[in-house]
């Protein structure tokens, strides 16, 4: 089988792809147009989130048998199109769930108890103690909003804190946490969300979602910018209703997440927020994350051929 990588992850997946006797060719530096051109001499494709794989681009890819996407998010694959067609698409949730987790618990400690702003302090020759005066986890109500790969990593990780846990997940019956939305709309201080883009989550977080809170939460997205409608969360911050918002993601990346591709009076507003915290959409993005997503896709790849 031929395999075009047309984004890199970790080596691995390609020597071991190799060793399987699979043909792998590399194509990092080509453009949409010029693999359009090619991508009929493959069978499969790995790819992370360079450009989409929409109907027209897979309508060119006569042989193609699986698209790997190395993460988790398939926003970017017309994955029922590409179903329909008899090719198998595969991500990797597992591999970067508990980096996601770990990411987002450090988020919310940063931000509670002031980390880097004391830091920032310090480096301009400040030594600040009563202003810089923490926040504890333990003993808050932690709403989880998506229970998949990392929303359980993430609940697991909290349960460590002496919190009480409410989960809510429209695509699952049973699942630990078992909580309404209202259950989370009345009771929650913290918010995470761990949900993929679609459809139904584009914009979850507004306006009139903001409002159905009963008391001020802090809000963290490690999941899509998108997910979290921005002008929404900087209304919420300014009149109060959000105590203060942990974003790795924002609706403003590029399609590839390389860099933001605009930018607004409300992102420049969170850059200089001292109830704030961003970070460059690296949740997911760690030494393991790498190995592991390289993993999980080659036993799926092997498994599945």
């Amino acid at each position: 089988m031929k395999v075009l990588f047309i984004e890199t992850v970790h080596s691995l997946l390609k020597e071991q792809l190799e060793n399987k006797g699979f043909i792998c060719e590399t194509a990092y530096n080509k453009k949409r147009n010029e693999i359009k051109k090619i991508i009929h001499q493959y069978e499969g494709i790995i790819i992370r989130s360079k450009f989409n794989i929409d109907k027209e681009f897979i309508d060119h890819a006569d042989k193609l048998k699986f698209i790997a996407r190395a993460g988790s998010g398939m926003e970017n694959i017309n994955v029922k199109y590409a179903e329909s067609k008899k090719i198998k698409c595969y991500n990797a949730a597992e591999g970067n769930s508990q980096a996601v987790a770990e990411h987002a618990l450090g988020l919310l400690l940063c931000l509670f108890n002031n980390i880097n702003k004391s830091h920032s302090e310090i480096t301009k020759g400040k030594w600040v103690r009563e202003e810089n005066r923490g926040i504890e986890i333990s003993g808050k109500n932690i709403g989880i909003i998506g229970y998949g790969n990392t929303g359980k990593a993430f609940a697991k990780i909290m349960e460590g804190f002496g919190v009480n846990i409410l989960v809510y997940d429209k695509y699952l019956t049973e699942y630990r946490y078992k909580s309404t939305m209202q259950e989370i709309y009345e009771n929650i201080d913290i918010l995470s969300l761990h949900i993929p883009l679609n459809k139904e989550n584009k914009y979850l977080i507004n306006d009139d979602v903001i409002k159905k809170f009963h008391k001020p939460f802090y809000l963290i997205n490690t999941s899509r910018g998108k997910c979290v409608n921005t002008k929404s969360v900087v209304d919420g911050l300014k009149s109060g209703k959000i105590h203060g918002v942990c974003l790795d993601v924002i609706e403003y990346e590029e399609p590839s997440f390389l860099q933001i591709n605009k930018t607004s009076k409300e992102l420049n507003y969170l850059i200089n927020s001292n109830k704030t915290l961003l970070t460059s959409h690296i949740a997911g993005w760690t030494k393991e994350s790498n190995i592991k997503i390289a993993k999980i896709l080659l036993e799926k790849i092997i498994n599945n051929k």
